[in-house]
């Protein structure tokens, strides 16, 4: 096995390091149920050249190489492999351009999505895919994995956002994609094969990012319902009239009680589920009434329309603690499903049986205006017959997805998590497409084996 330190010798002095203690820190991310190899090194970049320098390195020791950001992700992306280079991009954070004439920011990986979203708003400019983890998550992070967040409904994913990017490939190569132009159609899009590969192809070093005018501080409704199925057929219902919410999101009574268990929310008692919907323009008033009346012709047991934007704020902070909740029930399976949103109905239904069928708890908040869901199975690590039943219960979860129509991961990524299921949602042609491409950019198969693919 080669040693780590001749490539430690190769980078700046504070760069690179083998010691035991930082390797096991950094050896995964969030996720469960994916297991975490040992590294033989941690480079923690500064600097594109640290990256070539490191790519170069691995590629003539055949040594395979997984990039990181923050480490929040949930798919085992992130997570070592016996003998890897972890090769990390968190020190890599700086904006190195905000262009509000041009509306385009440039950045390095590890900027982390929120201080860019501040950053923007102070030049009149607003940046919206919104993960739930955005202030921790990093924009590398973001664009591995193609993340989503509140605002895609409106919006768009992360990858209806980036332009270009200066991508290191696996022989350490430097190459550039896209543009910074707001068309141009020279070529393959290189940039959309890249975002989304969970740093399989390539690693991006610097991003160029499309922005948006500052939109108008958003108005607020919800709707409460007695049924969690009530709700979905609310969310068909209200879309299909052509409105176009900035935020519609949905929280079943699960995660409604958890978030109780944090913070007061003076919600009417037994609320089955709930749906939160935001309108950010001029005609804000008429797109939350319309939500109301899709609301009550679907069951509402109550709907409210904040009188201004701080209720509005209260609201989404509710949301958008689901995720702290979940997280102190203890260890948790994220399933990450997005189906076409009149199966949601079909899908939270499904989900219920599923349940009860294994004996687990099963809580669900999720994008309902994109039709992504994100079903949290509860189980105590420490009860065998419980492992298996969460892991038996995600899998029924990821059939039930397909089977509706839908795709494995929204957002999240397939990771080390997914990767068996990935098989049966491509078809063959589709596999075979992605190996060839896999095996073109990285014949060696040194970046973030075993994920994805």
């Amino acid at each position: 096995m080669t040693g780590a330190r001749s490539l430690l010798d190769i980078l700046p002095a504070g760069v690179g390091t083998d010691d035991a203690d930082v390797l096991a820190a950094y050896s995964h991310d969030k996720a469960t149920f994916c297991p975490a190899g040992e590294p033989r090194a941690l480079v923690r970049a500064r600097a594109t050249d640290d990256v070539v320098a490191t790519l170069r390195w691995a590629s003539e020791h055949r040594v395979p190489v997984v990039p990181q950001g923050t480490r929040t992700g949930l798919s085992g992306g992130a997570n070592a492999i016996d003998g890897c280079v972890l090769l990390n991009l968190e020190k890599m954070n700086r904006i190195l351009e905000i262009d509000a004439e041009e509306q385009i920011a440039v950045v390095e990986p590890g900027v982390i999505n929120g201080d860019l979203a501040n950053a923007v708003a102070e030049r009149g400019l607003y940046y919206p895919p919104d993960p739930g983890s955005k202030d921790i998550s990093t924009i590398g992070g973001n664009v591995a994995t193609g993340a989503g967040g509140m605002c895609c409904v409106k919006y768009g994913t992360t990858a209806d956002f980036v332009r270009g990017l200066s991508v290191v490939l696996a022989d350490g190569r430097v190459m550039r994609t896209g543009r910074r132009t707001a068309k141009g159609v020279a070529g393959y899009d290189l940039t959309r094969l890249f975002v989304g590969s969970e740093g399989t192809l390539g690693i991006a070093t610097e991003i160029t990012l499309a922005l948006r005018p500052a939109r108008m501080r958003p108005l607020t409704a919800v709707g409460f319902f007695s049924s969690a199925e009530d709700a979905c057929r609310a969310v068909a219902r209200y879309l299909s009239e052509g409105f176009k919410p900035s935020v519609l999101e949905f929280m079943d009574a699960a995660s409604i009680r958890a978030v109780g268990e944090l913070t007061e929310l003076g919600f009417p008692d037994g609320t089955g589920a709930m749906l939160i919907a935001q309108s950010d323009t001029a005609a804000a008033s008429g797109e939350l009434e319309a939500f109301e009346r899709a609301a009550k012709d679907s069951a509402a047991t109550e709907v409210i329309v904040a009188e201004d934007p701080a209720e509005g704020d209260l609201l989404m902070h509710a949301r958008r603690l689901a995720g702290v909740a979940m997280e102190k029930q203890g260890p948790s399976l994220i399933d990450d499903i997005c189906v076409p949103r009149r199966r949601l109905a079909e899908l939270v239904r499904g989900i219920e049986k599923i349940a009860n069928e294994h004996d687990v708890l099963i809580s669900c908040v999720g994008h309902a205006g994109d039709g992504n869901i994100h079903p949290n199975v509860a189980f105590d690590a420490n009860d065998e017959r419980q492992v298996a039943s969460a892991q038996r219960a995600f899998d029924a979860i990821m059939a039930l997805g397909l089977e509706l129509g839908g795709t494995i991961t929204g957002e999240h990524g397939v990771g080390t998590l997914k990767r068996h299921w990935l098989a049966r949602e491509l078809d063959e042609a589709a596999l075979w497409s992605h190996q060839q491409i896999k095996y073109a950019l990285d014949p060696h198969g040194i970046l973030n084996p075993g994920r994805v693919l």
